[in-house]
């Protein structure tokens, strides 16, 4: 319930600010364009997460997007145009930070942003391009959801390989452990299926053994996973979304724990989807339906959450994938707003993240009266199909 509030407060001020600048450009006939932005958790709390900008074509590589002339538009009900990102569900970010891939269901393709060059080229076309993942070579790895496996293409978009195994249903998220050469597949499966599971395949393309029990409820068990990381040490992290939590298991795949559960309290998930790990070992999860990220320690404590439902930017719609790079930027695919959304992490080191027993972490009790208030104002969480 607290987490409503705060997204009310949020995207109230964001419209007033709107409006503002609106009046004043109509009143003196130059526009001009001002950032707006936000930071999560609100002031005087020390700021965590500060929202970048939004990525949705080559043109806002060029600008330092906030609140532009754009969002305005696009607010009036205008369609994204073309070459824009229409339907994102899958992330990923070179070694050196410097590229972007973007799986787009509607294009069927995948954009290569170049931030350099403030350019982009595509991969495609593709059938139903999902989760994306790169090799220490930084050769892509598409999941093509329609093929039911696995295309791989070089730096240069030149296809190497497919890779498969008969028992692949409705493949979604995919990760990459380079140390251990395991590349893990998640099989959302469908619903009479028993494939709920995780395939993990060597780097020669074989199936080399599965994550997790088949579809159900009980630990190490899954319903409809999507996407899933894998940490420094390999161990694993799968959204098992509609049993609303993250399970983790360690490199052999055994089940560890699990992060989170149904419901609408703090630490509490809706449709869970995007998983990533900070250099600080924090494990960050996109909501589908409650449309916000939460950030958990690496003990299972959670400790702020930020974005929430709305059109403007920094706010989400239905995130899918993420991805976090080196420098701890956090890049979000906001799947109706049609974008990507970069945020940061700031002000923060590896005490911030594991607080001293007793300690309640920051924004805790104003997430749990947050998401409260969002209940009794009659915001539900956003349904979202599998």
């Amino acid at each position: 319930m607290l987490l409503r509030r705060l997204a009310s407060i949020t995207v109230g001020g964001i419209l007033t600010a709107a409006l503002f600048l609106s009046m004043v450009g109509c009143a003196t006939q130059q526009p001009k364009e001002e950032p707006v932005k936000l930071v999560w958790p609100a002031p005087p709390e020390t700021k965590r997460i500060e929202f970048i900008r939004t990525i949705a074509s080559d043109e806002d590589l060029k600008r330092d997007t906030t609140f532009t002339q754009g969002v305005v538009n696009f607010l009036a009900g205008s369609k994204p145009p073309p070459n824009n990102v229409v339907e994102p569900m899958g992330l990923a970010l070179s070694d050196d930070g410097q590229a972007l891939y973007v799986s787009d269901t509607a294009w069927q393709e995948v954009f290569v942003f170049d931030f350099p060059s403030k350019s982009f080229r595509k991969i495609g076309p593709l059938q139903v391009p999902m989760g994306l993942a790169l090799d220490a070579q930084q050769n892509l790895y598409v999941v093509e959801q329609n093929k039911k496996g696995i295309t791989v293409f070089d730096r240069e978009g030149k296809e190497l390989r497919f890779i498969t195994d008969p028992s692949v249903e409705r493949p979604t998220g995919i990760a990459i452990d380079r140390r251990r050469g395991k590349i893990y597949l998640v099989d959302t499966a469908r619903k009479a299926s028993k494939e709920h599971t995780v395939k993990v395949f060597g780097m020669d393309g074989k199936l080399i053994g599965r994550v997790g029990k088949g579809i159900g409820e009980a630990p190490g068990q899954f319903q409809f996973p999507t996407y899933v990381a894998v940490d420094g040490d390999g161990n694993l992290y799968v959204t098992d979304t509609m049993n609303g939590r993250v399970e983790m298991f360690d490199p052999d795949g055994k089940y560890v724990k699990s992060f989170g559960q149904l419901g609408d309290g703090w630490g509490m998930f809706a449709r869970p989807k995007g998983v990533a790990l900070d250099s600080f070992g924090n494990l960050y999860v996109a909501d589908s339906g409650w449309s916000n990220v939460q950030i958990f320690n690496r003990k299972g404590k959670v400790l702020l959450f930020f974005g929430g439902r709305g059109i403007l930017p920094g706010m989400l719609r239905n995130p899918s994938a993420m991805a976090i790079d080196k420098r701890n930027h956090i890049y979000v695919c906001d799947y109706i707003n049609h974008r990507i959304e970069e945020y940061a992490l700031v002000n923060t080191t590896g005490s911030d993240s594991l607080p001293e027993p007793g300690l309640k972490a920051e924004g805790g009790e104003k997430g749990i009266e947050s998401r409260q208030q969002q209940m009794a104002s009659g915001v539900e969480p956003a349904q979202s199909t599998n």
